[in-house]
């Protein structure tokens, strides 16, 4: 089983190990809600450094991902600027999600997921064989998510005033190269912060660093319901090779506007031809209860299975999110252990930066 540079720290935080897509990873150190509660009052870190950080380099760097993405790299000017798309496959069906940023014209950063890395990385040689680029993997790279409403001054503390003055002013979705330290302003938990990658042996000094200033370690168990009160996906429940983005709420990601070839678009034009029939829809549970994956949601319109679910630490209530029937709006009931119970249909997020969304409660 891997294990990421910072295993030591977390075995000496106290933190429950478990494997997690064959790493062994802190699931938390002790208690799931007060990590929770933490990222959205104050600031909260996570050892991200299983995820998996490609360099896409050459001359055709940028027709390959315009070719390889569905949402369009041409969109992205400014280095550092990152946007957020689905990797498909030809039916369109969605091989992974991830981040790319922009760092010059023959150069893009991806950060893809860890669950999927084997089939990514294939699929990223396979499709780059027509292409004039190289591929590069960063084992020696370690990464960190530092989250919450106090997150960034408390990064800006530990840094040299140097990379403060580059990352201060930076954008969300943007990302600085500066001192050896790649620093981005994003993450995946609906609150402000960085995601910091950085190498491998600089990472305990920098995780006791932010432990010394007030940051709390948060395992994965925090890291899945604060993704999940975001209305963020997680890949292999919310979207898979079998669904389209247009079936999974993320139809802002890909880009039709233009005449612009790439893999799965023509699956995704038929599907827009002949009517998305399904869609990713939140829900609330009016009672109590606690939801996850798999239930079977009962909808005037037809019924559908919730993808994601768990009892949401803000909402004080259980959430899912669920793949039903396009045209599926308000109450519905989810079947828990063969027993029915009231709940509705919401539009996600449930929670951004701390505060419940309206229309939720």
């Amino acid at each position: 089983m891997h294990r990421t540079q910072l295993y030591d720290a977390h075995v000496a935080a106290g933190a429950r190990m478990v494997d997690f897509v064959g790493w062994n990873m802190p699931i938390n150190y002790g208690s799931q809600m007060d990590e929770h509660k933490a990222v959205r009052s104050d600031a909260g870190m996570f050892d991200v450094s299983h995820m998996t950080v490609v360099d896409i380099r050459g001359p055709q760097a940028r027709d390959f991902l315009r070719y390889l993405l569905a949402n369009d790299v041409a969109k992205l000017a400014v280095p550092g600027k990152a946007l957020y798309s689905c990797m498909l496959n030809e039916s369109g069906g969605v091989i992974d999600d991830l981040i790319a940023y922009y760092m010059e014209e023959t150069w893009y950063r991806l950060v893809v997921n860890a669950a999927t890395r084997d089939k990514g990385l294939a699929w990223l040689a396979k499709n780059g064989m027509a292409y004039s680029i190289s591929l590069t993997e960063h084992f020696e790279l370690a990464m960190l998510a530092v989250q919450g409403p106090q997150a960034r001054d408390k990064v800006h503390a530990l840094l040299p005033a140097e990379v403060v003055s580059d990352i201060a002013q930076m954008r969300p979705f943007s990302a600085v190269l500066c001192c050896g330290h790649f620093i981005a302003r994003t993450g995946y938990t609906g609150e402000d912060g960085y995601e910091v990658l950085l190498p491998a042996e600089e990472a305990r000094d920098f995780w006791d660093r932010l432990v010394d200033a007030g940051v709390r370690p948060c395992g994965l168990a925090a890291r899945d319901t604060l993704r999940l009160e975001a209305g963020m996906h997680l890949y292999g429940q919310d979207m898979d090779e079998d669904v389209t983005p247009l079936e999974s709420a993320l139809a802002w990601t890909v880009a039709m506007k233009d005449d612009r070839r790439f893999l799965g678009r023509e699956a995704l034009e038929q599907q827009l031809e002949n009517g998305v029939k399904r869609k990713l829809s939140g829900v609330v549970l009016e009672g109590r209860g606690v939801l996850r994956p798999g239930y079977r949601v009962v909808t005037a319109a037809g019924e559908g299975a919730t993808t994601s679910g768990t009892f949401s630490p803000t909402l004080e209530r259980a959430i899912a999110l669920a793949r039903v029937p396009a045209g599926a709006s308000g109450a519905c009931e989810v079947e828990i252990r063969g027993k029915a119970y009231p709940a509705r249909l919401v539009t996600p997020p449930f929670v951004r930066h701390g505060k419940v969304c309206e229309g939720i409660l």
